[in-house]
């Protein structure tokens, strides 16, 4: 057909609504995650559980008339507009008053989009970051790490260095003859790139989970504490490669525990919060040189301890601490909008390395993580 210019973006029009659905999902995520990231049957999973998330559908496709062209069959020739209403429903009538009266305006077309746990978790972990994060050098003697920082006037051909080699042959011919030129090779004017063996720093980073598993962690303090712990592993598992976790676990006496431990431990006996801080800065001390780690502890509690001088008591191992971490993290999870004892001793410790939070609600988890891992540092 003469004239005829094919319309290309029509090629692409699959693809495009694909990018778009999944902005839109991308989107619904965005707005659900306090809700998802407290799910307890999400934080439950083997890491396989499917999220039904409910989004706005796409436009659905329609004809139209080509506006250029005049008029065609079908078409009314009136005042209307569109989207203009040609009419309503008749109303239902309740049948001996029982039941609601149907609704008349149109509803939104939704869909159901199934989500796994590393979509939530790569939306969660796109605003979470390490706060004060240091190179550190392992005491442990690393991998070797080759990297090729040097020149050499010897060395394998595969390793020639081109652009080099190229230069030192210019040069040397406008030395000689006085002419800036390529030729006349020599084995003197071969460059090789050669590798020294470098330990290279890492950021490494050891976590200090501490837990309240005293009597007073009913169920709900137990499950906040849990899916906190939950994942925060997952964030620094996914995105750092050098990190350990160390679980500390406290009633009026502190443990150090396994990771399946950690999260199945049942509550019972008093509280003092003091022993657990004084196991961690024993841990630091023996095994965690702040010279070749970054440390990060977190406490979870509900803020109950047995007496005002264990707070005294714990306030001051915690200004020990904080010189020499990263950040020291304490969550308080309350039932309630009491203040404990434990929170007004800790508001009088003034340090920009130590973050205090409290969660009274599942969807205060989300800005808890944010809180104490913020992408960037404040």
């Amino acid at each position: 057909m003469a004239g005829f210019m094919p319309d290309w973006s029509l090629q692409r029009k699959g693809a495009t609504d694909q990018r778009r659905h999944m902005e839109k999902i991308k989107q619904a995520l965005k707005e659900r995650l306090p809700d998802l990231v407290s799910d307890e049957s999400i934080v439950a999973s083997d890491g396989k559980h499917v999220v039904r998330v409910p989004i706005r559908s796409l436009e659905q496709y329609k004809f139209r008339f080509h506006p250029w062209q005049g008029d065609r069959v079908g078409q009314d020739q009136g005042q209307g507009q569109p989207g203009d209403v040609l009419g309503k429903l008749p109303k239902r009538s309740q049948q001996g008053g029982q039941g609601d009266q149907p609704g008349e305006t149109p509803g939104i077309d939704y869909i159901e989009a199934e989500v796994t746990l590393d979509d939530i978790a790569g939306l969660l972990f796109d605003e979470l970051g390490l706060p004060y994060l240091k190179p550190k050098t392992k005491a442990t003697i690393p991998e070797p790490t080759f990297k090729f920082k040097d020149i050499s006037p010897k060395g394998l051909m595969g390793n020639l260095d081109k652009r080099r080699s190229l230069r030192q042959n210019l040069l040397r011919n406008a030395r000689e003859t006085g002419q800036a030129r390529v030729g006349g090779w020599r084995d003197d004017d071969l460059r090789f790139k050669t590798w020294v063996d470098e330990p290279e720093p890492e950021d490494n980073a050891v976590f200090i989970a501490m837990r309240d598993i005293s009597g007073s962690m009913g169920d709900f303090k137990k499950m906040m504490a849990r899916t906190f712990a939950f994942w925060m592993l997952k964030f620094l598992r996914t995105q750092y490669r050098a990190v350990e976790v160390v679980f500390l676990v406290h009633h009026t006496q502190a443990r150090e525990v396994s990771e399946e431990e950690f999260f199945q431990l049942g509550e019972s006996g008093g509280t003092k919060v003091s022993s657990v801080y004084q196991l961690c800065q024993e841990v630091i001390e023996t095994r965690y040189s702040p010279q070749r780690w970054n440390i990060y502890p977190i406490h979870f509690s509900d803020g109950d301890n047995w007496s005002d001088a264990d707070n005294r008591r714990t306030v001051e191992v915690l200004e020990a601490l904080l010189p020499h971490v990263n950040v020291f993290g304490y969550g308080e999870i309350r039932e309630g909008g009491y203040t404990s004892t434990l929170m007004s001793a800790f508001s009088r410790v003034k340090h920009p390395r130590f973050k205090m939070v409290t969660i009274t609600q599942r969807q205060d988890v989300y800005p808890a993580l944010k809180t104490f891992f913020p992408r960037k540092e404040g």
